[in-house]
């Protein structure tokens, strides 16, 4: 995917949009969390081009619009269609620096538990963690 394909720009205008039609709660939630066929979330698409400002608002407006188990069992902890979360994807095409930002928004939501069961030692439905998807270089 191209860097530019998505921008906090556009992403931004379409929440104002969103803000100016005043849609309801339910439609934030379906805005947010919607999937693709392949099951990615938003964030899939911004940590999977390294967008890290774009990773920054969806989070926000996750936070200030959805409820705590929705942010962490819908965003963070999501999984597409082959098993892979946020952190398999950082971890797999991302940078460093994008691996450290899931983990940090990882680190404020989650409990020790989830980031331990539900984070790192999860695995993909082929079996791979998201440390090894970090040893293989590419998902």
């Amino acid at each position: 995917m191209a860097e530019g394909w998505i921008t906090p720009e556009i992403l931004q205008k379409l929440w104002d949009l969103a803000e100016e039609a005043q849609i309801t709660e339910e439609l934030y939630n379906k805005l947010l969390l919607a999937t693709d066929i392949k099951g990615w979330t938003v964030c899939h698409f911004a940590v999977e081009i390294y967008h890290f400002v774009t990773l920054q608002k969806i989070w926000a407006w996750a936070i200030k619009k959805l409820t705590i188990e929705d942010v962490n069992n819908k965003l963070l902890l999501a999984t597409d269609v082959e098993g892979r979360t946020i952190l398999h994807v950082a971890a797999g095409c991302g940078t460093e620096e994008m691996l450290q930002n899931v983990w940090e928004g990882a680190k404020a939501k989650l409990t020790t538990e989830e980031i331990k069961n539900k984070l790192l030692l999860t695995t993909d439905n082929k079996g791979r963690s998201a440390w090894q998807l970090a040893a293989q270089g590419h998902t």
